[in-house]
């Protein structure tokens, strides 16, 4: 679309700025007169998924996302083997077993650094992301997770659960930067009509690096006495693919036109990724967002804490990132082994459907991918946490009545399929593409910055919380995580808007209502009478 927009936040009159919009909307507006200029402009929907895009896609997704998922799940089959190896290398050095406290209290440290490494990489997103690039920022972050590929890898060898346990906190920091930053770069390559679609391929790739590693994790593969170290160590190899293939593919146009001033490698970069040269309206309407963030200037993480035009959009993206992990994900995971028994599965059976379960959410996932755009962002946030707030009430009543009603570890099972399904259509894969899209390119750093603290943050308290919370409720810990996804779709029905098909500065002024900021008139109704004239 041959449109630019100003920045509402950037606009509040009496500060010097209104000049500074002024300016930028007469240049939109000349440049917009120009006849030949405005015959190369085409409607966003005419851009098509080239080929570049798809592959700097599956390089950023699978380097990075893949690795987060891979590392959720990798050590839940060979804990066991693991906790043995602690203990036995404990007694060669000390002639004596651990305590079963000790030992529990070391492995719990060991779950625990992954999540702590995920919050210490979330708060280097904004300064890497803004001094190396996004790309850049990627390339960077496969250090961590090469070196404690090596580490995990040799610790056996070594005698040395230490190495573990340094590995997860800086895997884990690899994490926390791919969660937040490949969603960021790939938001920033993709044209509009297609942003949705590919800001839910980073989860989808999350959800792939599960299964991944639930399959390796099967006892007949790697999650043995042999194989653990190896299993462990498989989380480099997207790494080393990733640093092999990603600098063939261009940095985020917006970063390099806005945050680096140039406009020629922002071109090239763009004619690359749409394999057109048809890309003069793109690159205008980077450069219009760029003139009027000049005028607001880069957003500090305490900053965005301050601007009045940018609260609803913090507000939500804190909602949203808490409710996706204090819904009761990892909760719902922890219980289904316990029911798959119950429904009279064998033990040795589980390792099977907890697979199955994982494929599921890929699945879903990869639906995800495909209906986003055409239902919307909304909706599909609205319809997983309401499936995920019924499976999380029927699963309480299922949970209690199990040993006294018969069927009920089969209603069970469906409501654990379901909160999965639900999960992997909304919550899961949604809150990332909203930060991309509700902030501009000043403030998105600092936006990505505080979701993944958030995510982080919750992630970790329900790890350290839940345990206690089990012990204590039972069944009826669901009840919580219920009444936590019921709030959270009452917010996003009444608080969050569609961002499907719109540009990042129709969102803004989207948001500029809702937080209730005065805006320059004269600039405002100039732009308005313009944008009226340009076929959408």
């Amino acid at each position: 679309m041959c449109t630019s927009k100003v920045s509402n936040h950037a606009a509040a009159p009496g500060n010097g700025r209104s000049l500074h919009l002024s300016n930028s909307v007469h240049m939109c507006l000349s440049f917009h007169r120009s006849a030949n200029l405005c015959q190369t402009c085409q409607p966003d929907s005419d851009k098509k998924f080239t080929l570049i895009l798809g592959l700097v896609t599956l390089v950023a997704a699978f380097g990075s996302s893949f690795q987060y998922g891979y590392n959720v799940a990798v050590i839940n089959s060979p804990s066991e083997l693991m906790k043995n190896f602690y203990n036995q290398t404990y007694y060669k050095r000390n002639l004596e077993y651990m305590s079963s406290t000790v030992l529990t209290l070391l492995w719990s440290v060991t779950v625990s650094m992954f999540p702590l490494g995920g919050l210490i990489g979330s708060l280097m997103v904004a300064p890497m992301v803004n001094k190396c690039g996004r790309k850049g920022t990627l390339l960077i972050n496969n250090i961590f997770s090469i070196v404690p590929a090596i580490l995990m890898g040799c610790s056996k060898m070594a005698g040395s659960f230490e190495m573990i346990i340094i590995a997860r906190i800086v895997v884990g920091i690899c994490a926390g930067l791919s969660s937040n930053v490949v969603p960021m770069y790939l938001g920033e390559l993709a044209p509009r009509n297609l942003r949705g679609a590919i800001g839910v391929v980073p989860q989808l790739f999350i959800t792939v690096g599960i299964l991944v590693a639930q399959i390796f994790g099967l006892r007949s593969i790697l999650a043995n006495e042999e194989g653990w170290p190896t299993l462990l160590t498989l989380t480099g190899i997207p790494a080393v693919l990733q640093l092999f293939f990603l600098p063939f593919f261009p940095e985020s146009p917006r970063y390099t036109l806005i945050q680096k001033g140039d406009e020629e490698g922002a071109r090239k970069a763009l004619k690359k990724l749409r394999s057109s040269d048809n890309v003069e309206a793109e690159v205008e309407e980077i450069r219009m967002e760029d003139e009027m963030e000049k005028a607001a200037g880069r957003v500090s993480v305490l900053k965005l804490f301050t601007i009045k035009s940018l609260r609803w959009q913090l507000i939500s993206i804190i909602i949203l990132m808490a409710g996706q992990q204090l819904s009761g994900v990892n909760a719902v995971y922890y219980y289904a082994d316990q029911i798959y028994g119950k429904a009279g599965v064998n033990d040795n059976d589980v390792q099977y459907v907890t697979a199955g379960t994982g494929a599921v959410n890929v699945v879903m996932t990869l639906l995800a991918v495909f209906i986003v755009e055409f239902l919307g962002r909304k909706l599909l946030i609205l319809i997983g946490f309401g499936v995920c707030c019924l499976a999380c009430i029927v699963l309480t009543v299922a949970l209690s009545l199990q040993d006294t009603v018969t069927g009920m570890p089969y209603v069970s099972i469906a409501c654990v399929i379901s909160y999965v399904v639900g999960h992997a259509i909304g919550p899961s894969p949604i809150p990332s593409l909203i930060i991309t899209e509700i902030f501009l390119q000043s403030s998105r750093p600092a936006a990505f910055m505080v979701g993944g603290t958030i995510h982080w943050l919750s992630n970790f308290t329900v790890g350290l919380i839940f345990p206690f919370i089990q012990e204590g409720l039972g069944p009826y810990s669901f009840i919580i995580f219920g009444a936590i996804c019921l709030l959270t779709t009452i917010y996003t029905y009444f608080i969050v808007p569609e961002t499907k098909a719109k540009t990042f500065m129709e969102i803004n002024q989207i948001f500029a209502k809702i937080n209730k900021v005065s805006e320059v008139q004269s600039e405002k109704q100039e732009l308005q009478d313009f944008k009226s004239s340009v076929p959408l």
